[in-house]
């Protein structure tokens, strides 16, 4: 499988700005783990394969635990994630498929009460970062893996 084209190299101006973004947003009041789980439940969504095999690297490296990660897709029926991860997973599936209603009140309310105003504003920005990352990634179809060395990623031990 080979890459359709390089966005980093022809439109750089717009892959740092892209860049500059998502770093920013990793030094707002979102603890890590929670943002790990978010780029991963997304990636799962949208069918995005690069960003999923890049963030579940993360999330190890992160020392997220591995039963977790495999429960990420399956999270409503699983008893490893605290409320506030849940809430922040049920968020991300709302932006990440947004319904013509928009996010309903109710969900809203129930997010609203595991994170500040501040911190749903952050997870919110989170949230639109990855979506964006996934659809670049796929539509150039760029290959799981090929930018391990790159981000470091190398060094989590998955193959």
């Amino acid at each position: 499988m080979t890459q359709r084209l390089n966005y980093a190299q022809l439109s750089p101006e717009h892959f740092k700005g892209l860049m500059a973004f998502s770093n920013e947003i990793k030094k707002g009041s979102i603890e890590q783990s929670i943002l790990d789980l978010v780029d991963i439940r997304a990636s799962q969504i949208n069918g995005c394969t690069f960003c999923l095999d890049m963030h579940s690297k993360e999330a190890r490296m992160h020392e997220e635990r591995p039963l977790r990660l495999h429960h990420v897709a399956a999270w409503r029926g699983s008893t490893l994630f605290s409320p506030r991860e849940r809430a922040a997973l049920a968020w991300t599936e709302a932006l990440t498929k947004l319904s013509d209603g928009g996010v309903a009140d109710d969900l809203y309310e129930k997010v609203r009460g595991q994170f500040s105003e501040k911190e749903l504003s952050d997870l919110t920005f989170q949230v639109m970062a990855i979506n964006a990352w996934n659809r670049v990634s796929i539509a150039v179809k760029a290959v799981p893996g090929s930018a391990d060395k790159a981000f470091g990623l190398d060094k989590a031990g998955l193959k």
